[in-house]
């Protein structure tokens, strides 16, 4: 019987044990995904907005057309570019503008659509996407890149950013 009670409480104790390690576990996992997002974007949606932001701090507007659920171009550069450290750090020198155009109609509301639908009209009348464009206060196109290779490389879209910081 002594042998059996000592297996009983030594199983226990792994079960703790083993218990303890997944929530460590997790704890960890969760402080490392909110310092991964420590630095959120601030994106807006309207341009007229961003113009008011625009003309108080003296930045530029970046805008940025996307088709979030459709556009697989789009879908590779919030990951490599938009998603990256870098961009982070030099977004803090623009308002940011985001512009969607889903094809789903359950991703923005339909007001927010048809604003959207108005600006692609008025600023991206080839309907390239994504492209980026640099606006001034006033709303002047002052600068552009559209597209993105399968390549992946993002140094055109940083030297964008950078001739227009």
């Amino acid at each position: 019987m002594h042998i059996w009670h000592e297996k009983c409480v030594s199983n226990h104790k792994f079960s703790v044990m083993k218990y303890l390690l997944i929530i460590a576990f997790l704890g960890l996992s969760t402080s490392t995904y909110a310092q991964d997002n420590d630095i959120s974007l601030n994106w807006l949606t309207n341009v007229e907005e961003a113009q008011k932001i625009s003309k108080k701090t003296n930045k530029p507007i970046l805008l940025y057309f996307t088709g979030s659920d459709w556009c697989s171009p789009c879908k590779l550069l919030k990951k490599d570019f938009f998603d990256s450290d870098e961009f982070r750090k030099k977004s803090a020198e623009f308002v940011l503008v985001m512009i969607d155009y889903p094809r789903r109609t359950d991703i923005i509301t339909p007001e927010q659509f048809a604003y959207n639908k108005s600006i692609v009209a008025k600023l991206n009348r080839s309907r390239t996407f994504p492209k980026l464009l640099i606006l001034n206060h006033n709303g002047k196109a002052q600068d552009e890149i559209s597209g993105y290779s399968s390549l992946r490389d993002t140094s055109n879209h940083f030297a964008f950013l950078n001739r227009n910081i």
